[in-house]
């Protein structure tokens, strides 16, 4: 039986030759071939290919000999450790972007799979190429209490840390780089971009926009000395290092807490629960906005008890005022079996919210509902009518009820 070294070999070889003769197949032909491993040991031995060669390196990261002797850089539980002699293959590194923790070996990826060990160095495949670009209301993210009716900028790149079995954007969130061709954009001129389209704000959305970290803080920085706001929406599974970086830069961040259940998060979403809750309490004590939504999915998190812990949660962590969407599941993905989510369930968690004391519960993704618009927590009038992702009708003084005079809280101008 030929070995999987010698079959590598034998597939870089014939790559080589189809390259001489001007014939390509690619790289996602190579990449759907085999594994996720040795897909990425093959990609990396086509030293030819531009997404490689002019990817630049990572932060966020470390390796065996910039951590030296602190094991704790890369393992969680160092204490069991004690006693035991570590022995690292050669050329590994840690990504400490987000909660996978990748170990990853040269020419491998992260499960993000826009992080690459070259040469036992990260890179990152991403950095100034995004895959889709569109502006868009504020409210579509949902935004609903940061600059009503201002249109934002909108990017995003392939990949994401998350496996989510209902992904509405999955095209991109489960590609990789690779599958896009585009060239490069640097920071600067995606600002540019933005301000010839008369966008007060620029949002990093569409797919996990931790995986372009870089990229986003350079463009956050940029867009700052210009004047113009900068949000992400994400789903919350960065680590604090990162995170602290990010709440500097960004005006305002979405998380999407996709259920309060750790079983839902590990089986539905590929991922852990606990990283999101440390995330959005950390957000919640920053100076960027805040808003969550959960997406609620039949028979998968939309079960009373889970509904109210998410909503208890929030109350006692992160306090009455941070806007709380309830967003309807569309069959989408691998999730194609289920209905959408009756716009009753969403309902009902609405009104469990607003009456334990959450001040400004939104129903979303049902146009023309009533639960989209925003209502003064004094006098119960709508300060803020909108139709569809459209703000149609303010009500708002200074950030205060037109009515009552009520303070509303959010980023209002």
């Amino acid at each position: 039986m030929i070995s999987r070294r010698a079959f590598l070999g034998t597939l870089a070889g014939i790559a080589a030759i189809l390259g001489g003769t001007g014939l390509c197949l690619p790289s996602p032909f190579w990449e759907r071939l085999l594994a996720d491993g040795d897909a990425g040991l093959l990609f990396a031995l086509d030293a030819r290919s531009d997404l490689v060669r002019l990817a630049p390196r990572a932060r966020f990261w470390t390796s065996v000999p910039p951590a030296g002797n602190d094991c704790r850089a890369c393992h969680v539980s160092p204490e069991r450790l004690a006693g035991k002699r570590q022995r690292h293959k050669a050329g590994i590194v840690k990504c400490l972007l987000c909660a996978q923790g990748c170990i990853i070996r040269m020419g491998e990826r992260g499960r993000c799979r826009t992080r690459m060990n070259v040469g036992g160095e990260l890179k990152s495949l991403v950095y100034g190429r995004p895959v889709s670009i569109h502006v868009d209301p504020i409210e579509k993210k949902p935004f609903y209490h940061f600059l009503p009716g201002a249109a934002a900028y909108s990017l995003a790149t392939a990949g994401c840390p998350l496996h989510c079995k209902f992904c509405q954007n999955w095209e991109i969130s489960q590609a990789s780089p690779e599958d896009y061709q585009r060239p490069p954009i640097p920071a600067d001129r995606i600002v540019t971009a933005a301000a010839g389209k008369d966008a007060p704000v620029i949002a990093f959305t569409y797919n996990e926009p931790t995986v372009f970290a870089e990229y986003m803080i350079d463009i956050a920085r940029e867009a700052r000395k210009r004047g113009i706001r900068s949000v992400m929406i994400s789903c919350g599974i960065m680590n604090e290092t990162p995170l602290a970086e990010l709440c500097e830069v960004l005006d305002a961040i979405k998380i999407d807490l996709k259920g309060y259940d750790e079983v839902f998060y590990r089986d539905v979403c590929g991922a852990e629960l606990k990283p999101v809750l440390r995330s959005i309490k950390r957000i919640a004590g920053s100076r960027a906005h805040l808003e969550i939504v959960n997406l609620v999915v039949p028979t998968l998190n939309d079960s009373e008890k889970m509904l109210h812990d998410l909503i208890d949660w929030i109350l006692g962590e992160v306090g009455p005022d941070v806007p709380l969407h309830f967003s309807r599941f569309h069959p989408d993905y691998q999730l194609r079996n289920l209905p959408p989510t009756p716009v009753a369930t969403l309902e009902r968690a609405r009104e469990t919210a607003m009456g334990r004391g959450l001040r400004y519960v939104y129903v979303g993704n049902v146009p023309g509902h009533p639960g989209n618009h925003t209502c003064c927590p004094s006098c119960g009038r709508a300060v803020i009518r909108r139709s569809g992702f459209f703000t149609v009708e303010t009500h708002l003084r200074n950030g205060r009820c037109g009515f009552c005079g009520r303070g509303i809280a959010g980023v209002w101008s």
